[in-house]
């Protein structure tokens, strides 16, 4: 397919390499620090390519007035802040890219499991306030647990090739991918799911099926007490039945990038302002917390941009 060249509307900021290139290639690229959605819904018709990764959403109002529209990219990977079935039927080409943060993902959840099953948070705290205790930070080995991935795409395949040399059983259930099974993981269903996992892991994009998936019920199935991971999106959690089940026993700790409480552009938390479910988790020491930085890495920078660009230039044959 081909495109004229016009101009690219730069929502939010992103690797220059993405800027750089489709310069280049004769794009003119804008960018305006101190836009909001008002100011952007004024000149949106004037571009034929957008550039976005979470500041707005990009809904049927808003894409009504893209007239001019070819095209969106979506540095990262959740598409939640784009109309996608709305934008393709307008002709606009949707694109994200997972590659390009699914190593720095996997990396940051295994990360978050050994920080967590080792108690490597609390026991630093306590070294630094001249706390020696060892017996009660012993930790748990990943060798002979079994963990289960929900969503076996770019980030659940990255997280169990991380997985290799633990020694753990790794299993993976996906509603819309079959055959996957591998050296890093066994293809298995949700009983199996809910009957084997010591350590359950999110890999799932947030959509109508997702939102709140780890409810009451949800949690209830599991035979025996895990660990939850969710580097996902916050609201794949119901954040007050994770509580509930912490409270129990059921969920022996949790590991949270993403958070039910964040807001659109995920860069703002009002920690003050946060229900009790939440609070519960600030103040456990069975909890690690990160700013929704799993995928946020020098590299991952670049090559989020890059993937970008390459989907661009092989869709319009640039």
């Amino acid at each position: 397919m081909k495109i004229s060249k016009g101009k690219v509307l730069f929502i939010d900021t992103t690797h220059p390499v993405l800027e750089e290139e489709l310069s280049r290639l004769g794009f003119k690229c804008e960018y305006f620090r101190d836009y909001e959605r008002k100011n952007f819904e004024q000149i949106i018709h004037e571009y034929i390519g957008v550039i976005i990764r979470s500041k707005i959403k990009l809904d049927r109002h808003i894409l009504n007035k893209a007239t001019q529209l070819k095209f969106i990219g979506r540095v990262g990977a959740g598409m939640e802040n784009i109309d996608k079935e709305f934008a393709e039927k307008k002709g606009i080409r949707c694109y994200n890219s997972p590659e390009g943060s699914r190593d720095a993902v996997g990396e940051h959840t295994v990360g978050m499991l050994l920080s967590l099953m080792n108690h490597l948070n609390r026991a630093d705290r306590e070294v630094r306030n001249s706390l020696w205790r060892r017996a009660e930070n012993r930790g748990i080995e990943i060798k002979g647990k079994t963990i289960g991935i929900i969503g076996y795409g770019n980030m659940g395949s990255a997280f169990a090739q991380k997985l290799k040399g633990f020694g753990a059983a790794v299993i993976a259930y996906d509603k819309y991918k079959k055959d996957y099974s591998s050296e890093f993981v066994r293809e298995t269903d949700m009983e199996t799911i809910f009957g084997e996992t010591d350590i359950l892991s999110l890999h799932v994009p947030l959509t109508k099926e997702t939102n709140y998936l780890i409810d009451d019920v949800y949690l209830g199935r599991f035979l025996k007490p895990i660990i939850l991971i969710n580097t996902s999106r916050g609201k794949v959690v119901k954040t007050e039945d994770l509580v509930k089940y912490m409270r129990s026993g059921k969920v022996i700790g949790a590991a949270l990038d993403v958070l039910e409480y964040e807001k659109l552009s995920y860069e703002d938390l009002a920690m003050d302002k946060m229900p009790a479910p939440m609070q519960y988790l600030i103040k456990s020491d069975r909890v690690i917390l990160t700013p929704h930085i799993a995928g946020w890495t020098e590299e991952s920078k670049y090559k989020l941009a890059r993937v970008l660009l390459n989907k661009i230039k092989n869709e319009f044959d640039l």
